[in-house]
Parts: structure tokens; sequence; C-alpha cells
């Protein structure tokens, strides 16, 4: 019989992977918590440019969900648990909050570009951090903030004035 292990072979390094799963994990609980204020700015987004804004802020909501999964799935395929139930991401994420209710677009946008920077503060940190402990989950990291900041200058050239 053959003897299997349950992780990858470059990742059996305990503390490597410990590691890898203490700096990803909050990148993945500010992830989760942007997922659900997306849709729900996405939801209450009023002005004359609605349809726009409301349609961006639904493909901001899928990319995040992309990037948390492709996080936390990086933490569990080194052979870790990762907590981001709702009330774990609730107590931790350094998100942010959204405000309640119809909002106008420039306040939607302006509170969910809030969101993305105090994401991209944690993305950062793990980009830097995983730097000399582990290239593939620091790829992982690098890949989000790219995806992020596009988002983010996608949402800022809706609010941003024009150059004269």
């Amino acid at each position: 019989m053959t003897d299997v292990k349950t992780v990858p072979t470059s990742a059996t390094d305990p503390d490597v992977t410990a590691g890898v799963a203490q700096f990803l994990e909050p990148v993945v609980i500010d992830l989760e918590a942007m997922v659900v204020n997306a849709k729900q700015a996405h939801w209450h987004v009023r002005g004359a440019n609605f349809q726009a804004i409301h349609e961006l802020l639904d493909s901001v909501a899928a990319h995040v969900q992309d990037y948390a999964d492709t996080a936390a799935e990086r933490v569990v395929a080194l052979g870790l648990p990762i907590d981001a139930r709702l009330a774990t991401v609730a107590a931790k994420t350094t998100v942010p909050p959204l405000s309640a209710g119809f909002q106008t677009s420039d306040v939607t946008i302006a509170e969910v570009i809030a969101q993305i920077d105090a994401t991209l503060t944690s993305v950062r940190t793990a980009i830097d951090e995983l730097g000399e402990l582990d290239a593939a989950s620091q790829d992982v990291v690098i890949e989000i903030a790219r995806g992020l900041e596009k988002d983010r200058w996608f949402l800022f050239a809706h609010i941003a004035a024009p150059f004269s």
C-alpha cells in the first residue's frame, strides 16, 4: 500500500503552512465582508448612472467572491481549515461598514472604494510577509491585489473629476 500525504510535499513544513494561514485568513475575512457589502451596495445604489454602477457593483461582488475562494482554497490545499463563517467575518473584518438603505451612486462608490482600500491593506501585508515564506501563496495575493486595484480604478473613474 502507498503512503499518501494529505498535503503537497512542498508544504509539509508546519511553520510554513501556519504562516500562510496566518496571512491569508485576514485576506479571506475582508474579502468575504466585501462580498456581502458589494451586493448590498448593488441593490441600493441610486442616481442618474444607476444601471452602470448597479452592474459594476455586481461584477465587483463576483470578483471579490472569486478572490476569497482562491485565497481560502490555498490555505485548505495546504492542509489547514479556514474560518470565514459570518460571525467570524463580522467580528474580525477591517472593512469599514456600508451605509444602510438607499444611497446615491457617489456615496456608494466612495464607500466601496474605502472597503477595497481596507482590504488592500491586508492583501499588501500578506504580499510582504509571504515573500520569504511561500512564493506560491504570495502569488495568490499578488493576483488578488491586481484585481482589486482594477475594480477600484473602474469605480473611481465614475466619481473622479475630469481633466481640464
